[in-house]
């Protein structure tokens, strides 16, 4: 394949180095599998710098993706309820999904409503910081939920982090203000050897007189 993608077709190793090189790209065995095996002419260098970018991106849309826990009890006292919804509240503003587990043991699973009573509670008190995105399920011993940040609130909380964020994915371009600049220097020296050159002639014609 061509740098453009195009199809060039079935050529020799040889052939396709010459093509590359007179190009100034480079030959890169794509799928070394196929037969015959495929190749691409392309700018490896510059390959590799996109492919590093995006999968930073990737990363970072990963990091985004953080799932908190908090654990409830289904007698739970109304003190524990408002600390624990308040560590809610602050996953949610810090762009974060939160995954709600009511804990039941022994005779509690004769009574999963009160769990599903907290649940409902605590999705009324998050109304407009977040929405339900995994209804509650019983799950064995414990009923799980899973609520998200909503869109305005994803938002807020993006907008704090770009700043720390931003210069680290321009460090890699700084390196490209590549290494041509410091050719100016060599060549001004030269002019300065001309100078002695120039001084012999006049000595000669001076001991002539």
């Amino acid at each position: 394949m061509g740098p453009d993608g195009a199809q060039i077709g079935i050529v020799s190793t040889q052939d396709a180095l010459r093509q590359a090189q007179e190009q100034d790209l480079d030959l890169v065995e794509v799928a070394p599998q196929a037969s015959p095996p495929v190749a691409r002419i392309m700018d490896y260098g510059k390959y590799k710098y996109e492919r590093d970018i995006r999968m930073k991106e990737a990363r970072k849309k990963q990091a985004r993706v953080e799932v908190k826990e908090i654990k409830f009890r289904p007698k739970i006292d109304p003190h524990d309820y408002a600390t624990k919804k308040g560590h809610v509240e602050r996953f949610l503003r810090a762009g974060a999904r939160v995954k709600v587990t009511i804990m039941f043991r022994g005779r509690e699973m004769a009574h999963t409503e009160l769990g599903r009573r907290i649940l409902d509670r605590l999705v009324s008190d998050l109304e407009g910081l977040a929405v339900v995105e995994a209804t509650p399920k019983q799950d064995g011993r414990n009923m799980v939920m899973v609520i998200a940040p909503t869109k305005k609130q994803v938002a807020a909380a993006r907008a704090e982090h770009p700043r720390p964020r931003e210069p680290r994915a321009e460090e890699p371009r700084t390196e490209q203000p590549r290494a041509e600049e410091p050719e100016a220097g060599p060549a001004q020296a030269e002019p300065a050897k001309a100078e002695p050159a120039k001084a012999e002639p006049a000595a000669s014609t001076t001991e002539q007189g």
